[in-house]
């Protein structure tokens, strides 16, 4: 009898060391690093196209979109818009660089009052490395060769449709 209060000593004080380990690591402090407007615009480059800035944890990236492109390419390409730069490598890797930011959102306007044409936003983990890597596949194909093949541009929105909220002008989608 002895013996087995030996051991359910030893299980108590196995069990208490345990959970004290397991404490002690849920009470670390989560990186919450967020970029300043100035380094998360490092990552973009310099374009006057486009404005990044941060909204609490979110990086809002602000592209302006030429009227004449969204007229002459229709909703598909008023939809497409935000996606080719938000399944970016400079998106992956502001979001790898900043764990605490929440997500990306694009926001397109035309310069026409500043009118919103789309906006879409990726939650962080919504992509993991191999998603990453098939999204910027398809959102290359749309920069490089969309105005040829526009299904390009096609399963670029599909996918990011799949993958993100979004939302469109019906001015610019007529939906």
């Amino acid at each position: 009898m002895k013996n087995m209060t030996g051991i359910k000593t030893l299980r108590v004080g196995l069990t208490v060391a345990l959970i004290g380990v397991l404490g002690a690591a849920t009470c670390e402090e989560p990186d919450l690093t967020l970029p300043s407007d100035s380094e998360a615009r490092g990552f973009y480059g310099s374009s006057s196209d486009i404005t990044v800035r941060l909204s609490g944890n979110v990086l809002e990236i602000l592209v302006n979109q030429p009227l004449q492109q969204v007229r002459r390419g229709g909703a598909l390409w008023a939809k497409v818009g935000p996606y080719i730069y938000l399944f970016s490598a400079e998106t992956e890797s502001v979001l790898n660089a900043y764990p605490g930011l929440a997500g990306v959102r694009v926001i397109t306007r035309t310069s026409r009052r500043d009118t919103e044409v789309a906006r879409v936003f990726l939650l962080r983990d919504r992509l993991n490395e191999l998603t990453w890597k098939r999204a910027k596949n398809i959102a290359g194909k749309a920069r490089l060769e969309g105005t040829q093949r526009p299904s390009y541009l096609e399963d670029l929105v599909e996918w990011g449709e799949d993958r993100t909220e979004f939302s469109y002008s019906t001015e610019f989608t007529g939906r």
